[in-house]
């Protein structure tokens, strides 16, 4: 189901995306329906003649669940349950519902648990609506002891507590590595951009890796590694990260922080666009607001417009006003462009390297420039005791700025 609020029009992409969520949740869409609110019921976010023809058509259908696109309180999310007579996922347990069972790597099934407990704890009564209480004491007649949802609620913080210090674990094992990446001098490059977009059938196409790839959404939710070349001699590593999708669950943002964080470290974010949908303007606009939200904003970017091949135009670069690489359109799945991708991110790296180089330069000019005796200063020393004529006599200051540029 799908709601209107505030008499905004329905979105058919948003509701293409819904079907593609519940399909990628192994669940089959037996009837999409649509309401429209001034704003939202506080009791069921619908009103209650919605509530009622939800009833009657999902006994029509043979319903098992009921899917609807926004967030859900706990209240609003247990009232319908109770009264459409369907156990009731919203967007973010249906997101959830996914990552489950997209994750393979340990850290990736840790985070997705992390969000799901915090998603559970607020709706703990939904489980235990008699709220029994275990009887306390050593005798058989003891006192009220605590209640069923009590217990429930502490053994979920002692989980979550235990899943926050193993996913720091992991955080710092990654920092270990990220800064064995930068002794190296290792050009690192993150694919980013919305779910189905293409990345991974990208990623493939520059490393071979044989990445799992589909079209479907969350087809790729474990970030994976490898080392490429954008020319011959020139490497650098490439990183596949998470998709992203409209109104993306803060608790998951906040579980795969870690992860994401690969992302703000990056020399260079490919932000892949599907160039053939619709709605690529806003889909932009998503992964943009999502990078702002982890830090990544101020990385340099390069926008890869995937999936020309639909469009039937060929590969192509665009310039921005310095005449720097600033889009490319290619198909990751013919192949064709994708030797452009190759020769910009050859570029960036050239330029990286320029830099690095003028940096070193005016480093040594600097530290030459410090050795060099001053006459003045030799001239009125050379008449102390013990001291030579041509002797070069240092300050503390100048000695440690000495040793600092070494």
């Amino acid at each position: 189901m799908q709601v209107a609020l505030r008499g905004a029009a329905f979105d058919p992409e948003a509701q293409e995306e819904l079907q593609q969520l519940v399909h990628s949740a192994g669940l089959q869409s037996a009837e999409l329906i649509l309401a429209r609110r001034d704003r939202p019921d506080p009791a069921h976010f619908v009103g209650s003649g919605k509530v009622q023809e939800l009833q009657a058509r999902g006994r029509e259908l043979g319903a098992s669940v009921l899917v609807i696109d926004t967030q859900l309180s706990p209240v609003q999310q247990r009232n319908l349950e109770k009264d459409v007579g369907l156990p009731v996922m919203d967007r973010t347990g249906l997101i959830l519902d996914i990552f489950s069972r997209r994750a393979q790597s340990r850290e990736g099934k840790l985070q997705v648990e992390l969000a799901q407990l915090n998603y559970l704890s607020t709706r703990l009564v939904r489980g235990w609506t008699h709220l029994e209480r275990q009887r306390g004491g050593i005798g058989l007649r003891g006192g009220p002891g605590e209640k069923q949802i009590e217990l429930d609620r502490r053994m979920i913080g002692t989980r979550v507590k235990q899943l926050r210090e193993k996913l720091r674990v992991l955080e710092r094992q990654r920092g270990t590595q990220r800064r064995a990446r930068l002794r190296g001098g290792v050009y690192r490059v993150s694919l980013v951009g919305y779910t189905n977009a293409g990345k991974s059938t990208l990623f493939n196409a520059l490393t071979r890796a044989g990445a799992y790839a589909a079209d479907q959404l969350f087809a790729t939710l474990d970030t994976t590694s490898r080392r490429c070349f954008a020319a011959p001699g020139v490497s650098f590593v490439l990183a596949d990260t998470v998709g992203f999708v409209r109104d993306l669950p803060h608790t998951l943002v906040e579980a795969f922080r870690s992860t994401l964080d690969e992302t703000a470290h990056a020399d260079l974010l490919l932000h892949v666009i599907d160039a053939a949908s619709p709605a690529r303007v806003e889909q932009a606009q998503e992964v943009d607001a999502v990078l702002e939200e982890i830090g990544a904003e101020s990385v340099p970017r390069l926008r890869i417009y995937n999936k020309v091949d639909r469009l039937g135009r060929p590969g192509a670069v665009v310039h921005d006003a310095c005449g720097s690489i600033d889009e490319v359109w290619l198909s990751a799945h013919s192949g064709e462009g994708v030797g452009l991708l190759r020769e910009a991110i050859a570029g960036r790296i050239a330029d990286r390297d320029r830099a690095a180089a003028a940096h070193d330069g005016q480093a040594d000019e600097s530290s030459s420039a410090r050795l060099e005796p001053d006459p003045e200063r030799n001239s009125a020393d050379s008449g102390a005791p013990g001291a030579a004529a041509g002797d070069l006599h240092l300050t503390q200051r100048e000695l440690r700025n000495i040793l600092d540029a070494i």
